[in-house]
């Protein structure tokens, strides 16, 4: 997800320019990581279909109307993930970010993370999810963009941080980080939270695709976007999945 600009080598500036659009960290500046788009286009005609999924489970009105999840969080919370490798915690502090703190909580509340696939996740660097499995609600969050946050914490192992594709552009898809990407810190990349217990979980989630395409063998953003969960159990079986999110004390 990202369209902030990397002066570090002529590559990495080909491959920012080249993929503007996508939410997402910044790639690393040694590797050829792409940055995965907050308003992808449809894919093109010519992109095979994926597979019809099997009938679901009707959607919750709450995730089709992000103007109305607009509570403010409390000072401090604790969300537990379950996931395909197990469960880890993560603690919120309001302080450090609160606009993203206040996104952050009204999608837990309101159920978004469930079946949402940790699509992108890079060893050494981060793990990022947040595109929901279904494409109406995708639609119905695509422009739900909230402003920016100042920078108060780093971007430290285990931190939780919104992607973004430019200046108040912050949406629905975050990731956490695996390593210390401080680097990300000057870029306006604002850390609201972090692994309290469970951080070896986080280790686990599959990282064998890599990065997202055109540039690595990962999922396409904009598919996942328009696609569903449909394009990925078909094409990226091996990927983790949290099942649920939710407040713990």
């Amino acid at each position: 997800m990202l369209v902030r600009k990397l002066s570090i080598t002529a590559v990495a500036l080909f491959v920012t320019t080249t993929l503007m659009g996508c939410e997402a960290p910044p790639p690393e500046p040694s590797s050829k990581t792409a940055s995965p788009s907050e308003t992808p286009k449809p894919p093109p005609s010519s992109t095979p279909t994926a597979p019809a999924a099997q009938p679901a489970k009707p959607i919750a009105p709450a995730l089709l109307a992000p103007e109305k999840a607009t509570e403010t969080a409390p000072a401090s919370f604790k969300v537990k993930f379950d996931t395909t490798q197990g469960q880890f915690v993560v603690e919120v502090t309001r302080a450090w970010a609160p606009k993203g703190a206040d996104r952050f909580y009204n999608l837990v509340k309101i159920g978004y993370f469930e079946d949402i696939a940790v699509f992108r996740v890079i060893d050494g660097f981060m793990a990022q999810f947040g595109i929901h499995g279904e494409p109406k609600v995708n639609s119905a969050w695509r422009n739900a963009r909230i402003d920016d946050d100042p920078v108060k914490e780093s971007n430290k192992r285990g931190y939780l941080t919104f992607a973004t594709s430019g200046a108040n552009s912050r949406t629905v898809q975050m990731f956490i980080n695996f390593g210390d990407n401080s680097r990300l810190d000057s870029q306006g990349f604002s850390p609201f939270g972090k692994v309290i217990t469970g951080m070896d979980v986080v280790d686990k989630l599959y990282k064998g695709y890599g990065e997202g395409a055109p540039v690595g063998d990962g999922p396409e953003q904009g598919r996942l976007q328009f696609q569903g969960n449909s394009y990925l159990k078909s094409s990226f079986p091996k990927l983790d999945y949290i099942k649920t999110a939710t407040l713990t004390p």
